[in-house]
């Protein structure tokens, strides 16, 4: 009676061990998969910059510093590796696209031209696509982390190399600044 008793304890442990080992992988995969996705949304974007860059290039020659510092930040960003790496390389590209996208609201020829208004759109949504897709990355992480450091998961996340994932955070304090929006019609005279 006392073997077979042991034997339920030892079998129930067994299947324990490999079901945590087993959610530790699942978990692990999802966060390289939902890193991946962001992958696919930064080449997206990084391919959609040279066209934009190209197309406004001819109206904007004395804006040069602008598309260098557009180019130069995709590619930091292009060359990236690692979250932390890239979150920050991204960032700055935000900031540079920021900063050509407000130029060219003074060149009503060129802010008419579809091509500018059709890449632009393009951008915006793939900036919401990267959006989400960081946002599924950092849950999916973050239950990776939480799963590593639960008791007793703890104690086998060293057989399922569970290592910590990195989480997508901003560093950068205009990233994290509320845009002001100014929708009233009536503007001071300049």
């Amino acid at each position: 009676m006392a073997t077979v008793v042991l034997l339920v304890v030892l079998g129930v442990i067994v299947l324990w061990v490999i079901g945590a080992y087993n959610a530790l992988i699942s978990l692990k995969n999802q966060a390289v998969n939902a890193w991946k996705q962001i992958d696919v949304q930064l080449k997206r974007r990084h391919d959609l910059i040279p066209n934009l860059v190209n197309t406004v290039k001819g109206a904007m020659d004395f804006e040069r510093s602008t598309l260098d510092a557009v180019i130069s930040a995709r590619n930091r960003a292009v060359s990236a590796t690692g979250v932390r790496q890239t979150a920050q390389a991204e960032g700055e590209l935000t900031q540079a696209l920021g900063r050509l996208f407000a130029l060219t609201e003074a060149y009503p020829d060129l802010k008419a031209t579809g091509n500018v208004a059709g890449l632009q759109e393009e951008l915006t949504s793939t900036e919401n696509k990267i959006g989400f897709a960081r946002q599924l990355y950092n849950d999916v992480a973050t239950q990776y982390n939480t799963k590593q450091m639960q008791f007793p998961t703890n104690l086998i996340s060293g057989m399922a190399k569970a290592s910590p994932a990195e989480l997508w955070e901003i560093e950068d304090s205009a990233e994290r600044a509320v845009p002001v929006v100014d929708l009233s019609l009536n503007k001071p005279a300049s």
